[in-house]
């Protein structure tokens, strides 16, 4: 990277409930696809073609606008070793990018720490939802979670540093059954000063902001457009993220109505949030990362389709090096995975491109391990 240009910004958009890849990424040559789906298929003459091979569900011709433009690439056949079809496991192993066992730090939080190591900006990483996903969450690492940025800081009316001292005392009184003492209650009430520092930075935001972009009302638009509104502001926020509701993409029933609704619903999102960047002259800095926790079953069962594993993730942005990466996994019985897609891409080596090539971190400390990297940065 160059001296003048600005630091590199990670937006990542996580889309829960585990969309079903075989009809987002669909391979509508394979004679294989149409007998596994005869209810769900989206036939060959609607598929938005990548090659001639494999195409984009209808719904989301935005992301094939910006993928024409070669600012997309499509990881085919993500996923992790020894698969595990549940929801909360699997979206946990990609939060933390340790499949073998259950840790309590998520990839972002330990990158976040080498971002700042000295806690300069409490605003180094924002998440916008309720909660704060897994992937973000580190000891001795602070982050914004903000659940509206409108009307984010319940206390930033809280004047004075006594007063706001006393309200966290109270907050921490009253979770201390739950969250303990010592140590742990000193971490969050340390959390919780640094939050207040960051409401008071945040609720700016929106007062700075304009655009011709209308994002769409529902809440994951919103959110979508928050994440535009802090990183124009220039608050130095490195890491934005945001999620899909919960669930949402868990298509068991009624697929052919929702599936192409949410899919236009993140389209759009996304698609907006490139245009809105790009006309501030801010979309050089960001990259956006698409994933879900796994993909669904081969076969449908009637009006849906059950949990799977491989599946596929998108990267998008102006430094990105468009295109298809990875094989598409094969739809013979034979080889599939318990009729699932077999992953092929670990989904750690999409990390630690990302990290390295993007962010200009060391991939092995934050991941555990050194994986394949995608050339898919320019």
């Amino acid at each position: 990277m160059t001296a003048n240009k600005k630091d590199p910004v990670l937006v990542v958009l996580q889309l829960s409930g585990a969309y079903d890849a075989l009809n987002t990424v669909i391979p509508y040559e394979d004679p294989l696809y149409m007998d596994y789906r005869p209810v769900l298929k989206v036939e060959p003459e609607d598929v938005l073609p990548l090659d001639d091979k494999v195409g984009l569900h209808p719904a989301m011709a935005p992301v094939k606008e910006l993928y024409d433009q070669g600012k997309v690439a499509v990881i085919q056949g993500v996923g992790y070793p020894n698969p595990i079809r549940s929801h909360f496991r699997s979206m946990d192993i990609w939060h933390t990018a340790v499949p073998e066992k259950m840790v309590t730090d998520g990839w972002l939080g330990r990158a976040i720490r080498e971002l700042d190591p000295n806690k300069e900006n409490v605003l180094t990483a924002v998440n916008f939802g309720r909660g704060l996903p897994r992937a973000l969450a580190a000891p001795g690492v602070s982050v914004a979670s903000v659940g509206n940025l409108e009307s984010y800081g319940v206390l930033t009316g809280i004047k004075g540093q006594d007063q706001r001292t006393e309200a966290l005392d109270v907050f921490a009184r009253m979770y201390s059954p739950l969250i303990g003492n010592g140590p742990v209650n000193d971490y969050l009430s340390q959390t919780g000063l640094d939050a207040l520092k960051g409401a008071d930075i945040l609720a700016t935001a929106p007062d700075t902001y304009s655009s011709t972009v209308e994002y769409g009302g529902d809440p994951f638009s919103q959110w979508v457009k928050n994440i535009a509104q802090v990183h124009l502001a220039e608050f130095g926020t490195r890491i934005l993220y945001t999620a899909l509701d919960p669930g949402a993409f868990d298509t068991h029933a009624n697929q052919a109505t929702a599936f192409p609704k949410l899919w236009s619903q993140v389209s759009n999102a996304a698609s907006d949030l490139y245009h809105d960047l790009k006309e501030h002259d801010a979309n050089q800095e960001v990259v956006i990362l698409m994933f879900t926790e796994f993909g669904r079953r081969v076969q449908e069962n009637g009006s849906g389709t059950d949990h799977g594993s491989g599946s596929v993730a998108f990267v998008m942005g102006d430094t990105v090096k468009g295109g298809l990466y990875g094989e598409y996994p094969s739809l013979e019985p034979s080889k599939l995975d318990e009729g699932d897609l077999h992953w092929n891409n670990d989904f750690r080596g999409m990390y630690a491109t990302l990290l390295e090539k993007w962010m200009g971190l060391e991939p092995q400390p934050i991941l555990g391990g050194s994986f394949e990297q995608f050339d898919l940065i320019k």
